[in-house]
């Protein structure tokens, strides 16, 4: 039933909370009301009564006038704004804009009819200032002075427009997309590392592609057990160090022949310990790799490469040491710091501090690591340039982080508890999903002036030419989930998505790269007309890519701005598609709603509707194609499109068939944890790949988009 309380529905409407919304069929979906008073707990509202309610709302209406400034006013460049300045009634007090250089500019007033209020015994005014309108790209601060204070705020202007980057040129590009974690050489271990990063990027420049696109390399615990999904990172803000490769760290050399024999030994248990299983054990490889850094740290350096570390930490600031303090704590009381002695649960407490400073070794071993971590991340952004790719890498920016990681703990009162983000049910996942990630609130991520979202797309283009954004439609809306209520049982809460996709706009403008959102699954209307509007890039995926009557969309009515491909590490690889394992493994998961005999028929008439679809675009010839000839006439469609970025899975390019993530599921599929396999389902090395035949033709196929004087 609709809501009745008209607090609550004040409440839920000023903070963006749907109190309904269409499903996946179409049909509109009313909220109910024990899910609203739960989001509205988790931030941080008391609605449990009509009277709390009521008073809650009292409280919200008052807030922008008991500060003198709003934390935060984003524009788009060219856009006049407005800022309101709260006061003791009939005070003056004078505006203007301090920019990033130091400069002034000023700010003039406008006419404000709004009545003075009375709060606590004191009469507050307000008054609306003029922002120019011609103020340049950057964050800038308000300033507000009166006769005794004066009092700052940030004001960001941002591009209107990102577009493709100049290097790239005027002719669709192409690349691969891979699992890192799953592509493991022989001098790996037993987890593809960062110079096997730099390895398959120069394979990937010798076959043609512009770009590698990668997932997410963000930082996982760092005591067993680490979490799989890339996607659900202890922090955004730094890499995971188990991708180090720790024999190509400078000071390696400096170890005697004993621990090099030792480090052998580990590498060749790790490895020899993996060859032939079905999945990828991160615990395993993490045990073994550790102490070898740990060695490699006690070694010290010499003064050059000192001075580059400490420029490093001078550049990360106050946050890197947060986060390796955040480390040590996990060595000794375990990864999930909810968990920890009361005291350590706040990173500000005189405990930490105290332990801060008798930990200091260890707190600089993990600040250390992000630095070698970094230092390999550009090395193989750079293999991958030299060898002559326009964009080099293009990192993955999860959605959210785990409830119990370093960000978590880090920046108390951003996440939102007792809530995870999910999605709604739709035609896949028709259960829904909750992927166990707090989202940011939206009202703190202001209150911030945006700076946790900013450090994270600055990290991400760090050492790459371009960013995806996962599940990019967060930036507008997020599915929130109430603890114990199911996915089935969340609403959306809606962001600030000018503000956000603003500032992913400048920080991309900043680093001259591309930007790709991934906007796939349920999206409300106008979203991906407003990316295409800012020069954001969507993603177009082909088995998704049909008309209105369900029938595939030639390729000519494909988007020019998109990133576009023939599947996603959310599906099996393209030749497990063909054959209908999806739904089986789906049935077999308890994750259908619908009978399996018609999720079959269905899948065989998908099948059946892209045979012919690739016949009468003329990307497949001859009578009963084998599936690998259908995934080769599927990507010589995927060319034929008006797509300005094409992309081949790394999986489909050698053959692979099996599936890399299960949505909707944790252990009952080995997500994230399967290795990079040929076809015939043996585990595959990175030096095989080099040598695929089915790779060779695909990118044969895939470099026939390019002119002819290139």
């Amino acid at each position: 039933m609709p809501l009745s309380d008209p607090a609550l529905i004040a409440l839920a409407d000023h903070f963006g909370i749907a109190r309904s919304f269409q499903d996946w069929k179409g049909r509109q979906t009313t909220v109910s009301e024990d899910t609203i008073r739960a989001v509205l707990a988790g931030l941080g509202i008391d609605a449990a009564t009509p009277d709390r309610a009521q008073q809650a709302l009292a409280e919200v209406r008052d807030r922008p006038w008991r500060r003198t400034l709003p934390p935060c006013t984003v524009l788009r460049e060219g856009q006049e704004g407005r800022v309101d300045v709260h006061l003791t009634a009939g005070q003056s007090v004078e505006v203007h804009i301090r920019l990033e250089d130091g400069s002034n500019r000023g700010c003039w007033q406008v006419d404000n009819w709004n009545p003075d209020r009375l709060l606590d015994g004191r009469w507050v005014g307000e008054a609306t200032f003029g922002v120019p309108g011609d103020l340049p790209l950057g964050y800038h601060t308000v300033v507000a002075t009166t006769a005794d204070h004066r009092t700052t705020a940030s004001l960001i202007v941002t591009p209107g427009w990102v577009g493709l980057p100049n290097r790239m040129g005027s002719t669709p590009s192409w690349g691969y997309a891979s699992q890192l974690y799953s592509v493991r050489s022989h001098h790996s271990w037993g987890v593809g590392d960062l110079t096997d990063l730099a390895d398959l990027a120069t394979w990937s420049a010798t076959q043609g592609a512009d770009y590698l696109l990668i997932n997410p390399l963000h930082a996982a615990e760092v005591v067993p057990p680490m979490e799989p999904s890339p996607y659900l990172p202890a922090s955004r803000l730094f890499i995971n160090p188990i991708y180090i490769r720790p024999e190509l760290i400078p000071e390696y050399q400096d170890l005697d022949d004993d621990d090099r024999d030792l480090v052998a030994r580990s590498r060749r248990m790790v490895a020899d310990g993996q060859e032939q299983v079905d999945r990828i054990d991160r615990d395993l490889s993490w045990a073994a790799k550790k102490p070898v850094l740990e060695r490699i740290h006690a070694l010290g350096m010499e003064a050059a490469r000192t001075m580059a570390y400490q420029a490093f930490r001078r550049t990360r600031g106050t946050r890197l040491g947060d986060y390796a303090i955040w480390c040590a704590l996990s060595d000794v009381y375990g990864s999930d710091w909810t968990q920890w002695p009361e005291p350590y649960r706040r990173p500000t407490s005189s405990e930490v501090g105290a332990f801060a400073t008798e930990q200091a070794d260890r707190v600089d071993f993990y600040e250390w690591l992000q630095w070698i971590a970094d230092q390999q991340l550009s090395a193989a952004d750079r293999a991958g340039r030299d060898a002559g790719m326009k964009l080099g890498l293009i990192c993955d920016l999860a959605v959210g982080v785990n409830g119990h990681g370093a960000d978590t703990w880090m920046m108390p009162g951003l996440y939102a508890e007792g809530i995870g983000v999910g999605a709604p049910p739709d035609q896949f996942n028709q259960a829904g999903q909750d992927w166990g990630q707090p989202p940011m609130r939206p009202d703190m991520l202001a209150e911030m002036a945006y700076r946790p979202f900013r450090e994270m797309v600055a990290t991400a283009l760090r050492h790459a030419g371009g960013v995806r954004i996962d599940h990019i439609m967060g930036l507008f809306r997020l599915w929130w989930v109430p603890a114990g209520l199911g996915p089935r049982k969340g609403t959306y809460v809606r962001y600030d998505h000018d503000a956000m996709v603003g500032i992913l706009a400048l920080e991309a403008y900043r680093a001259g790269a591309l930007v790709v959102g991934e906007d796939l699954g349920t999206v409300e209307p106008g979203v991906r007309d407003y990316l295409r509007d800012r020069g954001l890039l969507g993603t177009s995926v082909m088995w998704f890519e049909l008309d209105d009557a369900g029938r595939p969309l030639p390729p000519q009515a494909w988007r020019e701005y998109a990133l576009s491909s023939v599947t996603t590490h959310d599906l099996p690889p393209t030749v497990s598609y063909l054959s209908g394992a999806h739904v089986d493994a789906r049935n077999e998961l308890g994750m259908l709603t619908e009978p399996v005999e018609q999720e079959r028929a269905n899948a065989a008439r998908e099948r059946e509707s892209w045979v012919q679809a690739l016949r009468d675009c003329g990307a497949l010839a001859g009578e009963d194609p084998s599936d690998q000839e259908i995934v080769v006439a599927m990507h010589r469609m995927l060319r034929q499109t008006p797509s300005r970025i094409l992309n081949v899975a790394l999986t489909d390019a050698v053959g692979d068939r099996r599936t890399q993530n299960m949505p909707g599921t944790t252990d009952e599929y080995p997500n994230w944890r399967v290795p990079l396999s040929g076809p015939d389902g043996r585990p595959m090395w990175l030096e095989e790949v080099y040598t695929s035949p089915l790779a060779a033709e695909l990118a044969q196929v895939l470099n026939g988009s390019r002119s002819a004087d290139e």
